[in-house]
């Protein structure tokens, strides 16, 4: 699982620094001596564009385990769920005095990074094994339940495994690698 996720981030990053390249690139063969100059409202208007920055995404599989026993019987549900969760920067929420533009400094305010998204891969996530009780009928929802539980608990353990500090980390990397291309000669967090 290591080596997927590694494998994940290396890839994530070669497309970043491509496309970062590739649009510099472009940026000074089409724009005269390639200097700018950014006001905090323009400036901010195209950073909250980017709108939701996925900086960080796990993979993770957990096996649920789901039963609902009675006196005349059981159904259980057995699950290997794999499960994707995404973190990273909602830019949209930036503000105005949340960018403070000096020369060619610039200092963000971040929002704080959060979990953007969690689902089960559901071309991965199999049901291992159902059982259901002779006198019992089949409870569809059991498997639902179980479904949601997993989702739930994957969120958690990619929370409680350090998401959110990755997750801020490469969105601040990112940002100023884009905020140098653009011409800032120090960009700093706060």
């Amino acid at each position: 699982m290591n080596r997927a996720r590694l494998f994940i981030i290396a890839v994530a990053l070669a497309c970043l620094v491509g496309g970062l390249l590739v649009g510099s690139l472009f940026s000074r063969m089409f724009s005269g001596d390639g200097k700018r100059t950014y006001n905090t409202a323009t400036l901010l208007k195209e950073v909250q564009s980017l709108s939701e920055l996925v900086t960080v995404k796990y993979v993770i599989e957990k096996v649920i385990v789901l039963e609902d026993v009675k006196w005349y019987g059981e159904n259980r549900v057995l699950i290997l769920a794999h499960g994707v969760v995404k973190g990273g920067v909602d830019l949209g929420r930036l503000k105005r005095d949340d960018i403070v533009i000096t020369g060619n400094n610039i200092s963000i305010k971040l929002p704080p990074t959060q979990v953007m998204d969690t689902y089960l891969d559901e071309k991965k996530t199999q049901v291992i094994e159902r059982t259901t009780g002779l006198l019992r009928s089949f409870d569809k929802d059991l498997e639902q339940t179980a479904r949601q539980n997993a989702t739930d608990d994957i969120a958690r353990a990619a929370r409680l495994g350090g998401l959110k500090d990755e997750a801020e980390t490469r969105a601040k990397d990112q940002l100023r690698a884009l905020l140098m291309q653009l011409g800032f000669e120090a960009v700093e967090f706060r």
